[in-house]
Parts: C-alpha cells; sequence; structure tokens
C-alpha cells in the first residue's frame, strides 16, 4: 500500500528546522571549522530523513557556511580572515553609532542596569577563569548596546551580524590573551554612555572593537593556516 505523500508544508518545516538546528551547530562551533561529515549520519543524529537535512545543506552551502563534496559528505567551511575584518567593519560602525545614541539618552542607573549586569557578569565569569560564561556576558553586552539604542533599524542591521561574530569568537575563544583589557573597556564604556558623554563613549568603543577585530583576524589566519 503506497503511502500518501507529505504535505509541502511539513517538508518544508522539517528542512526549515534543520537549517536552523545545523546553523546554530556551525555558529556555536559544536561542527567546527574543517568538520566534515555523511548526510546519513547528521539525519540520524537530528532524528530526520535525509531529504530535509540535504535541502539544509544546500541553504548553508548558498550562505557559505559549508561546502557539499561528493558522495554526499560535507565540510564546515573555515571563517575567512578577510570576510571577518568585513564582518567587524561593519559592526565597529554600527554599534558606534548604537552607543552614541545610547549616551545622548542619558540613561538613569535602571535604564542602564542591563549593561552593568553584563559587566559584572563579565567580570565574575574571568574571575573563575570561565570563557565560555564569559564570552556570554560580552555578547549580551554587544546585543544591549544595539537593543537599548533606540533606533530599531540601526539595530537590525548590527543583530544581523551577531551570529557571525559568536562563532569567530568561539573559534578563536581559546587562543585569546585573558581578555581583562576587554572588561576594562566595557566598564570605561558603559560609565561614559551613564555620564551621558556620547564623544567618549563613541570613541572608548570603536577602539575596543578595532582592537577585537584585528586580534579575531590575526588568530583566524593562524588558524586557518594550521588547520588546512
Amino acid at each position: 500500500m503506497l503511502r500518501p505523500e507529505t504535505p509541502p508544508r511539513t517538508r518544508e518545516s522539517l528542512a526549515e528546522r534543520a537549517y536552523r538546528s545545523l546553523r546554530e551547530q556551525i555558529f556555536s562551533n559544536e561542527l567546527p571549522p574543517g568538520y566534515r561529515g555523511l548526510e546519513e549520519e547528521l539525519a540520524v543524529r537530528m532524528k530526520m530523513s535525509r531529504t530535509p537535512v540535504h535541502e539544509a545543506l544546500v541553504r548553508l552551502q548558498f550562505d557559505g557556511l559549508v561546502q557539499i563534496q561528493p558522495r554526499h559528505g560535507i565540510l564546515v567551511l573555515p571563517i575567512a580572515p578577510e570576510d571577518m575584518r568585513q564582518i567587524y567593519e561593519v559592526v565597529t560602525a554600527v554599534e558606534t553609532a548604537a552607543v552614541e545614541l545610547l549616551a545622548r539618552q542619558h540613561p538613569s542607573p535602571e535604564q542602564a542596569a542591563p549593561l552593568l549586569e553584563a559587566v559584572e557578569a563579565m567580570d565574575t565569569a574571568l574571575a573563575a577563569e570561565n570563557r565560555l560564561a564569559w564570552a556570554e556576558a560580552d555578547d549580551r553586552f554587544h546585543r544591549l548596546l544595539l537593543e537599548l539604542c533606540g533606533n530599531r533599524r540601526l539595530a537590525a542591521i548590527g543583530l544581523a551580524q551577531r551570529d557571525q561574530v559568536r562563532r569567530a569568537r568561539n573559534v578563536t575563544l581559546s587562543g585569546r590573551a585573558t581578555p581583562h583589557a576587554s572588561n576594562a573597556a566595557h566598564r570605561a564604556t558603559y560609565e561614559a554612555i551613564r555620564a551621558g558623554d556620547a564623544v567618549r563613549a563613541r570613541e572608548l568603543h570603536r577602539a575596543q572593537r578595532e582592537g577585537v577585530s584585528d586580534q579575531l583576524t590575526r588568530l583566524l589566519q593562524q588558524n586557518l593556516v594550521s588547520r588546512f
């Protein structure tokens, strides 16, 4: 007896779920640069048939995250240092504008409290030598700058880049120097925002972002050379 064909809407839903899951695994570094695997293996792990997994991988290849190879194998592509440099140019410009807008609002202690909480979480994580917790608090701080700035369009542009930044940070996290200077820079930016000093907040944040861009790009280049 023939089984009824799966409705297109259900098929699309499974493919979308597979795409989102695999994309998150790549950005979180669960599937790191250089990872090779078979569609069948991924499908079994995700408890799906190969069809939605293949459709998801085609989309991820279009995104520049994987390469589909003969015999249905995939390769998770490394982050190109030049791509990272360009992403950080966008991130730096957008976040710097957001910081300036936020400082001009001269937020009250209550309004700026989430930023301070993120900074303090970064300090706590660093004291505990927990780099993953530090990375999560760092990401929260930068997301908050965008979310609190008051310009939804600006925030949307910046937030669209955050996954790429998160992936680069996760790949290079173990190779970075202990980020004491980064914590101090974040706290100084927070204090400038609270003081309503838009110029100082903008320049502090620009310097911090440019420094991180240089560091991550250099580490990605080293990682690319050593891996391949």
